[in-house]
């Protein structure tokens, strides 16, 4: 069997998986997020290690099988630095993080934002890694000069559980790659004015790459010396491979703590545009890439709102029922995250807002309105990744939202498409186990392994709501990017 991993932000999950792609057993545990009030955001490597270690030796003793190969995939972006024997020389940055949220917001100003994203098509935004090691090396250089590597999540666990010192391409593709040569652009590197950073990213290992745990790797997990791991690709390409998608055209929503959504291509073609947002993410497969936009706030929002209800998610079907498309009038803004928002558009200073409240307002209303919200959010991502790429193929969405019957016909009707909802949503262990399959020499059935899935189509009587209500939220967003733009002009002229 082979066991898929998948470190995310809060969560670690693991799932064991036969030759045939049936799930043999499942775990996962909780890990720990630090959220400070400055909007520092960050983990504890030793925690992030120990919940795939508890995950792991669970899943393998539920299965009782032997272990073929280790498969990992986790969150991406934010920022691991690491010492040649993969401890972590400061705590790992989240991609959630806002510390470099200036940082940013001058390279917009100087065109810095606009140079990177001409030469690699990826948007900078606060938790990516240039503006992280900018920031590190104004306001903590230390900690850069004590690191071998400057890497991710996935690659961190492959560090401490085979030695090796690697990245897959996936990862790399953020910020600096150029993802048609799988090389790094310095250019690029350059306009951050990291190029004497450079010796801190590993060059991507080669697609197919199979890696072997080491002794104390072996020691850690309870698996014998010299198992092999795989190493990527990270989350988002992983649940699009574990969806069984792989023709340009085809798209992924992901609606989990983010808000991915991605289509793939067999073309690079960074869009004009004045506002680079998103980005272009290599794939295990050569000539084939995914124009990825992910939004900062998926399922969060949502939780967020329960929370400050004082209700949880199992409430949230008797909280729609007796509400119709476009929440009574009610409207949101789900711009929830501290660090602002990266796709469609990056806007630091983003932030949520509900409107069309009155006395007559139920709570039913508000709750449906931040679920509109986030499906015309994701209606925006896809015209911004379709613009260079055919979104007309399958649509599958996945994550712990698409569960939600209510919450799913809402996206569909949104975007006024066909959704696949997989009755599994963990697609990113599947993705990893697949990709180490292939990898290890094995000609998959794609169809068997394919988790079981039901189609939710659009509602006609929806559809003009909708189309009304995306080009409402279109200028609601417009009106409050000028807003927060005059805000911060007036403050910053209060600081003179």
């Amino acid at each position: 069997m082979i066991v898929g991993v998948d470190v995310g932000t809060s969560m670690t999950k693991a799932d064991a998986y036969d030759d045939a792609g049936r799930k043999l057993a499942s775990a996962e545990q909780a890990s720990r997020l630090e959220q400070f009030a400055d909007g520092r955001v960050e983990q504890d490597l030793e925690d992030v290690v120990s919940s795939v270690v508890d995950v792991v030796r669970r899943v393998v003793a539920d299965a009782g099988q032997p272990v073929r190969a280790l498969a990992l995939t986790g969150q991406g972006d934010g920022l691991w630095l690491r010492d040649a024997d993969g401890a972590a020389t400061r705590p790992p940055i989240s991609w959630l993080d806002d510390r470099a949220a200036d940082v940013v917001r001058g390279w917009q100003d100087d065109g810095t934002v606009a140079e990177v994203y001409r030469r690699t098509g990826v948007g900078l935004f606060p938790g990516c890694h240039a503006p992280l090691l900018t920031a590190l090396g104004r306001d903590e250089p230390e900690s850069l000069e004590r690191a071998v590597v400057a890497g991710y999540c996935v690659d961190a666990l492959v560090q401490r559980l085979t030695g090796e010192i690697t990245v897959d391409a996936s990862d790399a593709s953020l910020p600096f790659l150029d993802v048609v040569s799988r090389t790094y652009d310095e250019g690029a590197l350059a306009a951050c004015g990291l190029g004497e950073r450079r010796g801190l990213l590993a060059d991507p290992a080669p697609s197919g790459t199979v890696f072997a745990l080491d002794r104390r790797g072996a020691e850690l997990l309870g698996l014998p010396e010299g198992t092999p791991v795989t190493g990527g690709p990270f989350d988002l390409p992983a649940c699009a491979v574990g969806a069984g998608l792989s023709t340009p055209g085809d798209g992924l929503l992901i609606i989990g703590t983010t808000l991915a959504c991605e289509v793939f291509t067999d073309r690079v073609d960074p869009d004009e545009v004045p506002d680079p947002a998103g980005m272009w993410l290599c794939t295990p497969e050569d000539g084939l890439w995914l124009r990825a936009m992910p939004a900062m706030v998926g399922t969060a929002g949502l939780d967020w709102l329960l929370d400050f209800l004082g209700v949880g998610i199992d409430a949230l079907e008797d909280l729609l029922a007796g509400t119709g498309p476009g929440a009574g009038g009610v409207s949101a803004l789900p711009f929830l995250a501290a660090s602002g928002e990266r796709a469609p558009f990056v806007d630091t200073r983003a932030r949520g807002q509900i409107e069309g409240v009155t006395l007559g307002t139920g709570r039913g209303d508000v709750v449906r309105a931040v679920c509109e919200g986030i499906a015309y959010t994701a209606k925006h991502c896809f015209e911004r990744a379709s613009s260079s790429a055919d979104a007309q193929g399958r649509l599958v969405a996945c994550g712990g939202g698409s569960q939600s019957g209510p919450w799913a016909q809402i996206f569909a009707d949104v975007l006024d498409r066909p959704l696949e909802v997989p009755d599994d949503p963990g697609l990113g262990t599947r993705g990893a186990a697949v990709t180490a399959a292939r990898a290890l020499g094995d000609d998959l059935d794609p169809a068997a392994w394919a988790a079981p899935s039901r189609t939710v189509e659009p509602s006609r009587d929806a559809q003009g709501c909708y189309a009304d209500g995306y080009l409402r939220y279109r200028a609601h967003v417009d009106t409050a990017r000028d807003f927060w733009a005059r805000q911060a002009q007036g403050f910053a002229r209060e600081q003179m």
